[in-house]
């Protein structure tokens, strides 16, 4: 990482240089002034972003004992495949084409999980087969929780590749009631995750700092598990592989580096279905996935309230490009959970398009939650669809109860450039910034927004900086 920060350093050294030099023609007048590409150190972040590589060695669950007929628990096979995998130094496990039903999946250090085409592993549907409970965390905040479908903790060098699919099996009668909705199934007078002994007693030790081993849930709660978790892991390759009826999160590398996430399909629309939610994550590449999703297609987080300010590890260094977003609340979105900040975020060379798809780019924290976002940079996106906004900054976002408090989030430098938009949606641009905390340095340049029911809304932010704007076709 100090490499890495040393190389930011000199591009961005090199860039603001640039950016001030005035070259002088020898016989004239005549000065210039060179554009800044701050796109240069996205290319840097993903130079020194490290992609595992593998033994050549194969293990095939099968020759453990795994048996393809969607209703034999192979969960003792793979991990049989896993464990010889490892112990013979790495190399790939091999998941062939069939049914193969399992509990949680556990990977190892120098593990390749490959699904070849055909293949299909569908989850238990058994709350108990992902106990004991594991180190894991629950919208932001860390506890003792059922295992993700999907699990490393401080491993090095894992991957999931293939062309397979992932199905976690959540749906109307399994995982999603808990949400509490009864779009997702659930009953009224049954459990919820908004219940006293969920997440009001999660918020409670996450405020009074009660260590992590102590927050015990699993069993008897009702705070369903992420689908693939790698938990303090350093480089992560997520590959080609499919995962759908997701229970909850689906991609969450949190407290990770050197992560990469490509050809990924994401098709999942269940509650809180966010597709990539990189949390107190460094060095991220998403590229080349399409997001069809029930919440936010990647969600850029660093941890809720106490507990983010406690951890206080920056989600840094997160470039995503060529893209396809769908359904989702938001294409690229930063927060909720933010407290511990994020900073570095570059997006480009995607498409987003949907009557589903509510936002483009958003932003969004509280004064409880607080933290900061700052150098974001967004480039090349054709949009065709969107509900409510092309960008929306929330600094008064809300759910559950009251999320006033004494943490006044920082937003600046927001950079959109060459973006066109057919359906704008309600707003072509919605920010709410605060009074004592401006919203500061958003440019539009080369943004053309048409169909927007209204074309600004902004309050407590600086001027906007416009550069060949237009909305619903009038020039700013």
């Amino acid at each position: 990482m100090q490499k890495l920060s040393s190389n930011f350093l000199k591009v961005s050294l090199c860039a603001s240089i640039f950016a001030l030099m005035v070259f002088s023609c020898k016989n004239t007048e005549r000065t210039e002034v060179v554009k800044v590409d701050n796109f240069a150190a996205a290319d840097v972040i993903i130079k020194s972003i490290i992609v595992p590589t593998f033994p050549d060695n194969t293990f095939n669950i099968k020759d453990f004992g795994a048996i393809a007929d969607g209703t034999f628990n192979n969960s003792e096979a793979i991990k049989k495949a896993i464990d010889a995998c490892s112990k013979a130094g790495g190399g790939k496990v091999i998941v062939p084409s069939g049914k193969f039903l399992t509990g949680p999946i556990y990977i190892k250090s120098n593990v390749n999980l490959h699904l070849e085409e055909g293949a299909e592993v569908l989850f238990s549907k058994d709350t108990k087969d992902y106990l004991p409970v594991v180190h894991t965390s629950y919208e932001g905040q860390e506890l003792m929780n059922y295992s993700p479908l999907i699990y490393s903790y401080n491993e090095k060098n894992i991957a999931v590749t293939g062309k397979g699919t992932f199905n976690g099996q959540a749906s109307n009668t399994n995982w999603w009631p808990w949400a509490g909705k009864d779009i997702y199934g659930h009953v009224e007078n049954t459990p919820r995750q908004s219940d006293d002994h969920n997440l009001p007693r999660l918020w409670e030790f996450s405020d009074k700092n009660t260590p992590v081993s102590e927050r015990i849930f699993g069993e008897g709660h009702q705070l369903r598990p992420q689908f693939i978790q790698p938990f303090g892991c350093e480089n992560v390759l997520i590959q080609g592989v499919t995962f759908t009826n997701a229970p909850f999160w689906i991609i969450h590398p949190i407290k990770s580096n050197n992560v990469t996430v490509d050809g990924v399909t994401v098709k999942s629309h269940g509650p809180n279905n966010d597709g990539c939610d990189p949390e107190y994550a460094k060095n991220v590449h998403i590229k080349n996935c399409v997001f069809d999703t029930g919440d936010d297609c990647i969600a850029i987080k660093s941890g809720r309230n106490n507990d983010g300010r406690v951890v206080n590890i920056t989600s840094e260094n997160i470039v995503i490009e060529n893209c396809d977003m769908k359904d989702g609340h938001g294409g690229v979105v930063i927060g909720s959970e933010i407290s511990a900040g994020v900073r570095n975020v570059y997006v480009r060379n995607c498409r987003m398009d949907s009557p589903e798809l509510e936002r483009a780019i958003r932003i969004k924290t509280n004064s409880l939650r607080g933290g900061f976002v700052e150098n974001v940079f967004v480039k090349d996106i054709q949009i065709g669809q969107v509900k409510e906004a092309v960008l929306r900054i929330n600094t008064y976002y809300g759910t559950y109860a009251n999320q006033e408090g004494n943490f006044i989030p920082s937003i600046k430098n927001i950079h959109l450039e060459n973006i066109t938009v057919e359906n704008g949606g309600k707003y072509g641009i919605l920010i709410k910034g605060r009074p004592e905390s401006f919203v500061k340095n958003v440019t539009l340049t080369n943004v053309h927004i048409k169909g927007a029911k209204t074309d600004l809304s902004v309050e407590n932010s600086e001027p906007i900086i416009f550069k060949n704007v237009t909305i619903n076709g009038k020039d700013y």
